[in-house]
C-alpha cells in the first residue's frame, strides 16, 4: 500500500501513527499517511529557522523567478496533479484542474511580488528629515488547509508567504494529502531552497503544536467555523497573527426579472458542482415572490434530473463522490433533519448508487422547497449536493435573510435591474457579493474573505491583503546633519515642524 510521508529537511523517520486515505470512487483505502507529532514539528521549525534568513535576504525579483518556474512546472504537470487530486478527493478531473488553476492565479500574482513589497517614502518630512517604510517578512508562517481544495488553498497560503520572504510549514488535510506533497516537490524543483517550504501531516495534535509553537509567527487556516474560532483564539493567545476562514451558507437571490434559464444553469453548477463541497457553493436560493418561486422550481426539476453523477475520471460527469463515508453519512443526516423539520423534500438524493461502484461515497442531488429561517438545516452548513429554496415575498425580506444569517461568506443576486443590484450590494451584510455571478470568488489580485462566523481575524486571503498579512512594516526616520558644530541636543521628541 502506498505510504505518504512528510516533506521536511532530513529523514522524516517512521511515524507511530498513520491515517487512512480513501478512494472515494470505490470506498477502499488506497494509501496511508504518516501523522506527525510535536517532535517532528520542532525539526521542521528548526530547518525553517535555518533557511529563512537567507531566503529573506534574497532580493524579491529572484524570489519571483522561483514563482515563475513553479508556475511553469505546475502547468507542465497539470494532468498528473488533477488525476492525483481526483483520486483522493473525488471531484471530477475538470473540477480538479479548476482547483489547481485558481491556485496558480495567486502564484501569478506572486510573480509580481517586487511591486507589492515596495514601501513608502516621504522626502523632507521635517527640516533635513526623510521618512521611509519597509515591508519585511515575519519569519516562519504556517498553513492549515481543508480537504475540499487540496491544491488551491495551499497555494493561496504558501505562495504569498514565501514570495514575501518567509519560510512556510504546510499542514494539509490528512484526507487528501498527496497533491500538497507534490506541490512542495515542484517548488523545490523550481529552485526554492531546502527548508523554506515543508509539509507536515497530522491531526489535532499537529494543529495544536503549530498553534503553540513560539517560533511560528503567523497561521492561516480554512475549515469549519467552530474549528476556525478555536484556531483563532488559541493562536492569538499564543501571540500569533491569525487568519481563520470558517463555514458558509451562501444565498442566491432571484428577482422576478432575472433570466431564469441562466439562473437554473448557474444554480445547478453552484449548488451541485464538486458535490457541494465548497465554501463558496450556493446551497440556498431565495426567489422573490411566489410566481418567481414556482417558475424556478419547475425549471430546476428537469435540470436536476439531467445531472450525471459519476466516478471522478468520467469526463461526462457533472460531479463525483464526496470525500469519505463519514461525510456522506453527515450529509444524508442533514437531509433527514430537513424532512423532520417540515421542509418539502422535492428531490431525494439519498440511496443513490453507481453501478460497479456500489461502495463509493456517492450522493444524488437533493432539492428542498418551503425551507424557513427557523430550521436548523437552514442555519447550518450542509456541505453536500443539497439545494434549499427559501421563498421571500419581497426584496427587503430577501435582503434580510443573508444579512441576518450567522455566516457571511458569499451571496449572489440575479436580476436585470441595475438599481436593485446596486442597492443589494451596498446593503447586504456579507463579505463577497456576486451580481449575476453565482460563485463570487474574487480574482487573485483582489482578496478573499467573509464576514461574521465565516472569518476570524482582520486580514483576508491573497491579493494585497495577503501581502499585508505575511509582512510587517518597519518605518525609518532619518536625518543627515550638515556637519555644523551647533547641532543642538535631542532632549525632546523631534517634530516635523
Amino acid at each position: 500500500m502506498r505510504e505518504i510521508s512528510h516533506v521536511i529537511v532530513g529523514d522524516a523517520g517512521v511515524s507511530p501513527r498513520t491515517g487512512e486515505v480513501f478512494d472515494p470512487n470505490s470506498g477502499q483505502v488506497q494509501a496511508r499517511v504518516a501523522l506527525g507529532d510535536r517532535a517532528l514539528l520542532d525539526r521542521a521549525v528548526a530547518a525553517a529557522e535555518a533557511a529563512q534568513p537567507a531566503w529573506a535576504a534574497t532580493n524579491p525579483q529572484r524570489r519571483a523567478r522561483v514563482m515563475f518556474r513553479f508556475k511553469e512546472l505546475v502547468e507542465a504537470n497539470m494532468d498528473e496533479l488533477a488525476r492525483l487530486l481526483s483520486s483522493e478527493h473525488g471531484k471530477v478531473i475538470a473540477d480538479a484542474k479548476g482547483d489547481i488553476q485558481r491556485g496558480l492565479e495567486v502564484i501569478e500574482f506572486c510573480c509580481g511580488i517586487p511591486h507589492a513589497l515596495k514601501g513608502e517614502y516621504s522626502q523632507g518630512a521635517g527640516p533635513g528629515i526623510d521618512v521611509y517604510s519597509m515591508r519585511l517578512p515575519l519569519g516562519i508562517g504556517a498553513g492549515i488547509t481543508p480537504f475540499n481544495f487540496p491544491a488551491m488553498i495551499p497555494m493561496w497560503m504558501f505562495g504569498p508567504a514565501i514570495a514575501c520572504g518567509n519560510a512556510f510549514i504546510l499542514k494539509p488535510s490528512e484526507r487528501d494529502p498527496s497533491v500538497p506533497v507534490r506541490l512542495a516537490e515542484l517548488m523545490r524543483e523550481a529552485g526554492l531552497p531546502e527548508g523554506v517550504l515543508q509539509v507536515v501531516h497530522g491531526d489535532k495534535e499537529m494543529v495544536d503544536a503549530i498553534l503553540d509553537h513560539p517560533a511560528i509567527a503567523a497561521v492561516s487556516f480554512v475549515g469549519s467555523s467552530d474549528i476556525a474560532h478555536y484556531v483563532y483564539r488559541r493562536g492569538v493567545d499564543a501571540g500569533k497573527r491569525v487568519q481563520a476562514m470558517g463555514g458558509a451558507k451562501n444565498h442566491g437571490i432571484v428577482m422576478p426579472d432575472a433570466d431564469m434559464d441562466q439562473v437554473v444553469k448557474d444554480l445547478t453548477g453552484a449548488a451541485y458542482g464538486s458535490a457541494g463541497e465548497r465554501c463558496m457553493a450556493l446551497p440556498v436560493v431565495v426567489p422573490v415572490g411566489e410566481a418567481t418561486a414556482d417558475r424556478l422550481r419547475e425549471a430546476l426539476l428537469p435540470a436536476i434530473a439531467a445531472l450525471r453523477i459519476g466516478v471522478s475520471t468520467d469526463a461526462d460527469a457533472h460531479y463525483g463522490p464526496v470525500v469519505n463515508a463519514a461525510h456522506k453519512a453527515r450529509v444524508e443526516q442533514w437531509i433527514q433533519t430537513g424532512v423532520d423539520e417540515g421542509a418539502e423534500l422535492v428531490v431525494d438524493g439519498r440511496g443513490f448508487t453507481l453501478q460497479g461502484h456500489e461502495q463509493g461515497f456517492f450522493i444524488g442531488p437533493s432539492l428542498f422547497d418551503h425551507v424557513t429561517p427557523e430550521m436548523q438545516s437552514y442555519k447550518e452548513e450542509i456541505f453536500g449536493p443539497v439545494l434549499q429554496i427559501v421563498r421571500a415575498p419581497d426584496f427587503e425580506t430577501a435582503l434580510r435573510l443573508p444579512s441576518a444569517h450567522q455566516y457571511g461568506n458569499g451571496v449572489a443576486i440575479f436580476t436585470r435591474n441595475g438599481h436593485a443590484a446596486r442597492e443589494f450590494a451596498a446593503r447586504v451584510n456579507v463579505g463577497m457579493v456576486g451580481i449575476n455571478v453565482p460563485i463570487p470568488v474574487p480574482v487573485a489580485y483582489h482578496s478573499f474573505g467573509g464576514w461574521k462566523r465565516s472569518a476570524f481575524g482582520d486580514t483576508n486571503q491573497h491579493g494585497m491583503e495577503g501581502v499585508r498579512f505575511w509582512t510587517r512594516i518597519k518605518t525609518v526616520t532619518q536625518r543627515w546633519p550638515d556637519g555644523s558644530p551647533d547641532g543642538g541636543n535631542a532632549f525632546v521628541i523631534p517634530t516635523m515642524g
